[in-house]
């Protein structure tokens, strides 16, 4: 650490026309100075916290190994360099957003969510899910409904959001609205059948555990209709465990978690 202190503050230096004009900016004696240019010693905390301030870095930075503090100054803007971020602005994004509307309308209505449960590993999860337009909007609510055991209160998370259909593809994303803990992601495959019966694709999301471990999983989504009976789709909603014989052996293959041979990354299955 004390030779990278001096190579990275000669850095620094380097970007600025001479020694002798950061000394006069710091107001710092020159003899005293090229005494931490050359490593000889160390400034004091507040010195310290002089130079992190003139030079726009943190006190860890500044003792980083050389290497890696190289890096991070290479795409540090200078003081006189514009802080674009390169990020689109909020009106690019709001024309995704129209762009991404046409053909979802036949998509609108119910929906059951099926998936391994990312909070209670080893349990199949199905939820109810509504995607509905407003106005030049498509909107969704997916209802969670737990009850861990029969002892315990039922449970219900209701999570909003926004869908979007780019380049045949559904991209859905949602948060948990009770909390605000929770964002999930999730890309489904279109049909291109007259009839939209099954939907299949992978999530991203948050464990609900204590943990709050970041988790991919395969999901299906199973059409029911236009309009249902709430109350009693939300009564079959909830944990089943995998070899129950209430969920069909097609959506459990469907949704199962495995990676086969050759495949190097998580994929979905269509």
């Amino acid at each position: 650490m004390t030779q990278d202190f001096p190579r990275n503050l000669r850095l620094l230096c380097s970007y600025y026309k001479s020694i002798a004009e950061v000394c006069r900016r710091l107001n710092i004696n020159r003899p005293q100075f090229n005494r931490y240019l050359s490593g000889r010693s160390m400034p004091s905390a507040n010195t310290m916290r002089r130079f992190c301030d003139f030079f726009g870095v943190e006190e860890h930075e500044i003792l980083m190994p050389h290497s890696q503090f190289q890096r991070l100054i290479q795409v540090r803007p200078s003081a006189t360099t514009p802080t674009d971020s390169g990020l689109p602005e909020t009106e690019h994004l709001e024309h995704i957003g129209k762009l991404g509307n046409a053909g979802l309308d036949k998509y609108l209505g119910y929906y059951f969510e099926y998936h391994i449960s990312m909070a209670c590993p080893g349990k199949l999860l199905r939820m109810l899910v509504c995607l509905e337009r407003r106005d030049d909007k498509i909107y969704y609510q997916r209802t969670e409904r737990l009850k861990e055991s029969p002892h315990e209160k039922t449970y219900h998370g209701v999570y909003l959001g926004m869908a979007n259909f780019l380049t045949d593809r559904i991209f859905m994303v949602d948060y948990e609205s009770l909390t605000g803990h929770e964002i999930t992601q999730t890309i489904l495959f279109p049909t291109f059948k007259n009839r939209v019966s099954r939907l299949t694709g992978l999530k991203l999301g948050v464990s609900g555990s204590g943990e709050r471990m970041p988790c991919a999983a395969r999901v299906m989504y199973e059409y029911l209709g236009q309009s249902v009976d709430v109350r009693r789709a939300l009564a079959l909603c909830g944990l089943y465990d995998l070899d129950s014989p209430e969920i069909e052996d097609s959506i459990k293959k469907a949704v199962t978690n495995d990676i086969a041979p050759g495949e190097w990354h998580f994929r979905a299955r269509h």
